[in-house]
């Protein structure tokens, strides 16, 4: 999926490719992007409620790939650790932090 145009990039310390599924409205996509934000580390995120409805229904297929939900915030950590909805600690644990 080449979603590389609908990515906003944050810059920061390079943990691996981080990437986070949010929504602009939700408290715990905020909590998220906040939390990466303070860490410093880098990461690319997606507003799924912003982006046309076929590059939307293709990111509720692949988060429902990898955990049998369609959940958001979902953070992907280094392409194989994926972290649905808000947990400091295993977000904090996963990058080494």
């Amino acid at each position: 999926m080449n979603m590389k145009n609908y990515f906003k990039h944050v810059n920061g310390k390079n943990s691996g490719n981080i990437v986070l599924y949010a929504i602009s409205t939700c408290l715990w996509c905020k909590k998220s992007k906040r939390l990466l934000n303070d860490l410093g580390i880098e990461y690319y995120y997606v507003d799924v409620d912003l982006i046309s409805e076929s590059l939307k229904q293709e990111i509720r297929e692949e988060v429902i790939r990898w955990k049998g939900k369609a959940a958001y915030p979902c953070i992907v950590i280094k392409n194989k650790i994926w972290i649905v909805a808000y947990d400091e600690d295993r977000i904090r644990k996963e990058l080494g932090v």
